[in-house]
């Protein structure tokens, strides 16, 4: 398990992070801190893997208590203010989430960390996201999904029994997807899950009864990842 902390003096910012939080199955709260000063308490009381870390706070500012610690845990900056975006990245932060994200952006997040490194058990990995359809938040196995398809701005995820629509980026998905898990970008349009391909002719894959097109920028990449 990865152990988090949440440094945020807004409430309701630790209450939608928590609920995230408690949809990813590797994760497990330490604490809660409101400013700077309580999380130095916690970090130094307790173990902590990952700070989800805001930085307008009153006393000290999240990047200036970043600076103050020796040995970093992960850390994913949770700001309402894209300009300290640089900054972050310059300090190593893991991903940086404008307020307000979305449960799949955190998610997005959250798997960018190196599963090894911080001894997560293979059997805690995610096996599922969500995506959202009209007004909810629709659970999805990885392993059921086909292939997920661009249509102007919205994607329609393919799966063996439906198809689900979601207004959001195919780029969305294929950085969340293909850095973990059996995904390969195959068109500008398309995503495809390397499980489910069964042939392989000119510039389509077959996936059941799919016929799924390769564009011509992605073809080499396809046939070196198919091991052809």
């Amino acid at each position: 398990m990865m152990k988090y902390i949440i440094i945020d003096d807004e409430p309701i910012a630790h209450r939608i992070i928590e609920s995230y939080c408690e949809k990813t199955p590797f994760l497990e709260k330490t604490g809660n801190a409101y400013d700077a000063f309580e999380a130095l308490d916690l970090l130094q009381n307790n173990t902590v893997d990952l700070i989800f870390l805001d930085i307008n706070m009153p006393k000290m500012n999240g990047f200036e208590m970043l600076r103050t610690l020796t040995n970093k845990p992960n850390v994913i900056v949770t700001s309402a203010y894209q300009q300290y975006a640089v900054e972050g990245f310059e300090l190593n932060v893991i991903d940086y989430l404008l307020k307000p994200f979305s449960f799949p952006r955190f998610l997005s997040a959250v798997n960018k960390i190196d599963l090894k490194k911080d001894e997560i058990k293979e059997e805690d990995k995610m096996d599922r996201f969500f995506i959202k359809v009209d007004k909810k938040l629709v659970g999805v196995n990885i392993k059921d999904v086909l292939y997920i398809e661009a249509c102007g701005n919205y994607i329609k995820l393919h799966q063996k029994d439906k198809v689900l629509v979601s207004h959001q980026k195919l780029s969305f998905f294929d950085e969340m997807l293909t850095e973990k898990y059996p995904f390969i970008r195959v068109h500008k349009s398309f995503l495809v899950n390397t499980d489910h391909i069964e042939l392989m002719e000119g510039n389509y894959l077959m996936l059941l009864e799919n016929q799924v097109p390769v564009g011509q920028k992605y073809k080499k990449e396809v046939i070196e990842k198919l091991h052809i």
